[in-house]
This record gives structure tokens, C-alpha cells and sequence, in this order.
């Protein structure tokens, strides 16, 4: 790439980073399909990819060990997954019928893609993990580095086609000081790893990042999405100088969440479960905004009962006693396979029975569940006058809405509903007559809004939350928020976006709720701006053509524009 040339891309964690340009270590090359045995003995190619599998297990483990949180979540998984019976199976099969431990590898594997992708949704974003396994199961049976990332020793930019979910949650921001991806989407969990981290990252850069050479000067700004190659090395020092003084604010704000006028915005956390929330707690997060419940139904062969359920939301409303919770019931369908409720198959799971609809579809399965949430404050000691809020997930009708706040209010919950279907937010205003509470789930709200699968590289450009259409609904529900006097929230990734808080603050977001770490970025920069501001920014944003006119816009606004 000539000197000063620019890539733009999709901007996902914003900062600056300024080093040598190093690629990610390549995937080995794929063997051909049917290959043969070497030597013909399947009972040593057995042991041979039995030893080979489970090294690999062993070092994602003990990776998961020398980390915490998300990160240390997805390598446990990748671990557990590389050792799953189900490809197991597959590859033995192969290997019994004269393949070599690689090509049974790639057959088996190739075979769970298909099927996780024709899964849709969740399952459908596992198919990284195991390509990824694939890739690191070949490359220790021939004894070859494993793919991923490389060793450094000095401060670089980290480019790759694409990274899987294990490589980044390894990633030190000590070295790696940014990260672009050719592939990708604002809300894969690539990126949303690499916003925990707090690691500048651009995705979707296209096949023009090949152009870069390992080595040379990169410039990488996670805000605007621009990737420049061998800048002015003034203007490359002016923007890490400004980068600096950004994150000497972030560490300097101290929360509450409120705009340089004033006004209050809280900024709560996304948990899964009682460490994450501890962790939170010690933090900028005033409370939490989204508690997903799934977690101890996923793994279970069984319905948990109503005092295991408890047990372990309690173990979540212990962390803030008194701050506001928000617990999203079960989240779970096709897409997130329940052992003991799942319909057999659906050819759509994406558009089929989930969230809301898999819990009417199973009688008194969210009746249980919701007396297993109001047991658990009692569990937990929760103040009685804190109250706990509960909202259902993919909510498409007034009925469904009535029907879940009825039973929320025989419990003495606070009922309120995700907007994450485009229905939903058409009717906003006829579901805060029965709901006292939402929160938009911007990821899904997005993908369906556009007609996109965020996990698909080619459509990057649609699966972008500044997308124009996606803000006209969020600029909807809050208008019926404020003629009703109902609080609306945000839970996806976009709320962990700095800039892109601004407009929804505008819009009249009154909480942003996204990772614990990503909180306080958000908050430092709510910090710089007016609610005029805010208020400029979105009307900016709406009036845009297109995403990346959004984000133009806003920039220029709060006073970013380069």
C-alpha cells in the first residue's frame, strides 16, 4: 500500500493506536478431503488425534486460568468444545474408514458447521470456535505453529483476516495496541471481546488490509474507522497525543453517569452471572441493566428448579442490594438449544420459537421462573424498597405484553419488555400502556431491522447500529418513552459506543447498560457534551444517509471531527 494511503472500515472500540503493522499467524493449509492414512494404522491415528485434541484443550485451558471474566468464559468454552463427543464421533468414524487424523478433522468439523450454521442465531455464531478448533487441531498433528496471534515483544498493530473469539480474549493491549480484521462485524464476538478490553478495533476493512506489509508504520483510529499506512508521523503523533488525553480523562471520571450540563444518564452493567457482577460492582456500574438468566438453563439436561434458579440469581442481587437490577427472563429457542423445551426443528430458528415465545409455548416455565427471581431477593436480603425489574425478550404484541406483566405483578416485579423486534418498537406506545419499563436490544433490533445476519463478514455495513433506520426506531420508542412517562433503556453493543451514546442520550435514552469495563469511556465522554449536544447529535444522525454519514455527522457535533 503507498505511502499515506487510508483504508475505511467499520469503527468498533474507538482509540488510537500508532505501531509496526504485524499479521496474525496463518491457518494451516487444509488437507485434501479423503486423505489417506499414512502407513494405514487407524489404531495409532486414533491415539495420534486423541493426543492431538486434547493438547489443544489443555492450553486453551490453562489460558482460561490465567485470565478472568469474558475472556476467560470463552476459552473455558473453546477448551470444553475441542473435547465434544459429537465431532469426536464424526472424526473417529473417518479415521475407522482409512482418512488421516487431518482430513477426519476437517470432514467431522465441516460437518457441525454446517449444521450450527443451519442452527442459526447463538449455534450459528459457535461455527468460529470450530473452525478455530480445526485449525489448531491440524496444526498440532503436524506439528506446526499454532494459527492466532504472533509473539511480539514491542508495542504493534494487530492485522488479520479474521480473529477467532480465543485469540482475542488472549490479546494484551500492552502489545497489541490496536486491531483490524478484514472480516467481521460491529457486533461479532470478536469485537465485542476487543470492547472489553478497551483495544482500538476496526473491522470489515475488505481485501485491501492484504495490501499492508508486517512492518510497516500504521496509524488506527477505532472512532472514525480509518486505517492509514505510513501517515505524516506528526499528524500520527497529534492523534496519539489526543487519544492520550481521552484516556487520561477516562481514567480521571468518576461515576455517576451525566452530561457537562448535568443530566443524569445511568450506566449500568451486562452480567451473566454473580462474578460478573461483583467485578461490576467494583466499578463505574451504578447497578445492572441486563442479567441473562439463560445461563443456568443452557447447560442443563433438565428445567432447573425454582430454588436452584433462585440460588443463583441471588448470588447476582447480592452484588448491588439497593441499585436498580434488571433480569432479562429465559433468551433461548433453536438458536440456543434447550435439552427439555426445544421444538425438534424449525427451518428459520433465527425468526422461529424464541425468548419469549419458547417460555408460553412450555407450560409454567415462566412461571417458575419469574417466583425463582422474586425468591431470590428475598435470598439475596434485597431492600424491599429497590425494586427488582424484569423484562422479556423478543416481545412482538400488546397481548404478549400484557400477558407477561400480569404475571410479573402477581410476583410484585417490575414488568417491562426488550425492543429488539421492529414490531415492537411500531408499538411502543401501546406496550408502555401495560409495561413500566424498556430496553432496546440493539444488536438484534439491527440484524432484523436490516434484514442482515450480524454474523456475516459481507454485511458488516448493515449489521451497524448508526444505521439511520435503526435510530428512526430508537427515536420512536423513546418519543412514546417520553409521552408516557416511560423510563427506555439501551442493553446492546451500541450502548458501549461512546460517540454513539451521545446521540442515544439525544434521542432520550435515560440508561445505558453494556460490559462493565466499556462503562467508563462512555461515561467520560457524556461528560464532555451538553444535552444540547446530545440533542444536536441525534437529529445529525437521523438526517444522515447512511451509517458512516452518521458518524460524520455526530463527530463534527460534539466536536471530533478530523
Amino acid at each position: 500500500m503507498s505511502p499515506s494511503a487510508a483504508l475505511k472500515a467499520t469503527a468498533v472500540v474507538p482509540g488510537v493506536g500508532y505501531a509496526p503493522a504485524v499479521w496474525a499467524r496463518p491457518r494451516p493449509a487444509l488437507p485434501q478431503e479423503g486423505t489417506p492414512i499414512p502407513g494405514g494404522d487407524v489404531d495409532a491415528e486414533i491415539e495420534r488425534f486423541r493426543t492431538a485434541t486434547t493438547a489443544v484443550s489443555e492450553r486453551l485451558a490453562a489460558r482460561a486460568n490465567r485470565t478472568e471474566g469474558s475472556a476467560a468464559e470463552v476459552l473455558l468454552a473453546t477448551s470444553k468444545l475441542t473435547l465434544d463427543r459429537g465431532w469426536h464421533r464424526a472424526a473417529v468414524k473417518k479415521i475407522k474408514g482409512g482418512e488421516s487424523a487431518d482430513a477426519a478433522t476437517m470432514s467431522a468439523i465441516e460437518k457441525f458447521v454446517e449444521m450450527f450454521k443451519a442452527a442459526g442465531g447463538v449455534m450459528a455464531e459457535r461455527t468460529t470456535d470450530l473452525e478455530d478448533i480445526r485449525d489448531r487441531v491440524i496444526a498440532e498433528l503436524r506439528g506446526e505453529e499454532e494459527p492466532g496471534l504472533p509473539a511480539v515483544d514491542a508495542p504493534s498493530i494487530l492485522l488479520a483476516d479474521d480473529l477467532s473469539p480465543a485469540d482475542t480474549a488472549t490479546l494484551d493491549p500492552d502489545l497489541f495496541v490496536a486491531m483490524v480484521t478484514a472480516l467481521g462485524g460491529p457486533t461479532s464476538h470478536t469485537a465485542i471481546i476487543a470492547r472489553q478490553l478497551g483495544v482500538p478495533c476496526v473491522v470489515a476493512a475488505g481485501a485491501g488490509l492484504r495490501d499492508i506489509a508486517s512492518g510497516a508504520m500504521t496509524l488506527v483510529d477505532g472512532a472514525s474507522g480509518t486505517v492509514t499506512v505510513d501517515p505524516d508521523p506528526e499528524v500520527a503523533a497529534a492523534a496519539v497525543a489526543e487519544a492520550a488525553r481521552m484516556a487520561d480523562k477516562i481514567a480521571a471520571w468518576e461515576a455517576p453517569g451525566r452530561t457537562a450540563d448535568g443530566d443524569r444518564v445511568q450506566l449500568l452493567a451486562n452480567v451473566g452471572d454473580g462474578n460478573a457482577a461483583r467485578i461490576a460492582a467494583q466499578g463505574a456500574a451504578e447497578g445492572i441493566g441486563l442479567v441473562r438468566t439463560e445461563l443456568c438453563f443452557l447447560s442443563a439436561a433438565t428445567e432447573p428448579t425454582v430454588e436452584n434458579q433462585a440460588d443463583i440469581y441471588a448470588t447476582v442481587l447480592k452484588a448491588f442490594p439497593k441499585q436498580k437490577i434488571v433480569l432479562r427472563t429465559l433468551d433461548a429457542g433453536s438458536d440456543k438449544p434447550l435439552a427439555f423445551a426445544n421444538l425438534e426443528h424449525e427451518d428459520n430458528p433465527a425468526l422461529g420459537v424464541r425468548g419469549l415465545r419458547i417460555s408460553r409455548s412450555n407450560s409454567g416455565l415462566m412461571e417458575r421462573q419469574l417466583d425463582a427471581i422474586a425468591l431470590a431477593g428475598v435470598k439475596a436480603g434485597r431492600d424491599p424498597e429497590a425494586p427488582t425489574w424484569v423484562m422479556a425478550p423478543m416481545v412482538a404484541t400488546l397481548e404478549e405484553a400484557e400477558w407477561f406483566a400480569g404475571l410479573c405483578r402477581e410476583r410484585g416485579l417490575t414488568p417491562g419488555a426488550m425492543i429488539e423486534i421492529p414490531a415492537a418498537a411500531l408499538m411502543s406506545h401501546d406496550l408502555m400502556k401495560v409495561l413500566d419499563f424498556v430496553s432496546i436490544g440493539t444488536n438484534d433490533l439491527t440484524q432484523y431491522a436490516m434484514a442482515a445476519d450480524r454474523l456475516s463478514p459481507h454485511l458488516a455495513y448493515l449489521t451497524d447500529p448508526w444505521q439511520p433506520a435503526v435510530l428512526r426506531l430508537i427515536d420512536m420508542t423513546c418519543r412514546s418513552g417520553q409521552d408516557s412517562g416511560t423510563p427506555v433503556g439501551v442493553c446492546g453493543e451500541a450502548a458501549a459506543d461512546p460517540l454513539l451514546a451521545c446521540v442515544l442520550v439525544g434521542l432520550g435514552v435515560n440508561s445505558l447498560s453494556a460490559a462493565a469495563t466499556a462503562l467508563s469511556g462512555v461515561g467520560a465522554q457524556l461528560a464532555e457534551v451538553t444535552s444540547e449536544q446530545c440533542a444536536a447529535a441525534a437529529r445529525a444522525a437521523l438526517n444522515a444517509s447512511d451509517a458512516d454519514g452518521a458518524r460524520a455527522a455526530v463527530r463534527e457535533v460534539v466536536g471530533l471531527a478530523q
